[in-house]
């Protein structure tokens, strides 16, 4: 039996990380994890360090209701509108102000760039 011990959302980055804990411990994957891997080679835009300080940028915002989860969201995606935004975040019930989606995609734009 599995005991769930923490419940928290994690960026494609995080889940690398981790993969990469695992395979160190236990030599290698198992089939799942290693097409999961695969997978995060391909899809993470952002790496460690850069993801590491997008959610601390994004969490100085303080924008209203907006959860880590959904800022694990935004770092996997990096949207490069307010519109492409707002698609993101459509699968959450949270509405966020366009004030508030200039300053997001301000932030995601620098780590973009770099």
């Amino acid at each position: 039996m599995v005991e769930i011990i923490e419940k928290k959302p994690l960026s494609l980055i995080e889940v690398k990380d981790e993969l990469m804990s695992i395979k160190k411990r236990d030599g290698e994957l198992n089939f799942r994890a290693g097409k999961v891997e695969e997978y995060l080679n391909n899809a993470a835009a952002l790496n460690k360090k850069q993801s590491g300080e997008l959610r601390k940028e994004l969490e100085k915002l303080s924008i209203p209701r907006l959860k880590e989860e959904h800022i694990c969201k935004l770092i996997d995606i990096l949207p490069f509108s307010e519109a492409d935004l707002v698609s993101v975040l459509e699968q959450y019930p949270i509405t966020i102000t366009k004030e508030n989606q200039k300053k997001i995609i301000s932030v995601i734009d620098k780590f973009r760039k770099e």
